[in-house]
């Protein structure tokens, strides 16, 4: 396998403290949708990224604000992002924001933007 073009980045707040399954299933969230526009507005982009093998990159924010501010960073770039609120049925209260994913998209360019940002 080449070396990858394109890849999704996750941001989390690791302020929120959630659980691993609650995690879990926030980036499940913002990855398919994230996906499903890029799948729209980007038929080549997503197809290139599936055939790649899907590489994402989970990251950490540690407040709302931070969160927001690179969701705004990589929609001001031209990058697709999805910003995730929760439901509120377990853990926290109801349209708390999460996570978004970025992309997939252009590996170099989520990298301008987010590559300051610390794994999770």
């Amino acid at each position: 396998m080449g070396i990858s073009v394109y890849k999704q980045t996750i941001v989390v707040r690791a302020d929120l403290k959630m659980g691993k399954g609650k995690l879990a299933v926030q980036s499940s969230h913002a990855s398919l949708s994230a996906y499903k526009k890029v799948s729209k507005t980007n038929p080549d982009t997503a197809r290139a990224w599936e055939e790649e093998g899907q590489k994402k990159v989970v990251l950490k924010v540690n407040s709302e604000a931070e969160l927001l501010e690179y969701y705004n960073k990589g929609k001001a770039a031209g990058i697709p992002c999805e910003l995730i609120r929760d439901a509120g049925h377990t853990q926290l209260e109801p349209g708390t924001l999460t996570c978004f994913a970025a992309g997939p998209w252009g590996e170099n360019e989520l990298d301008a933007v987010f590559g300051k940002l610390k794994l999770l």
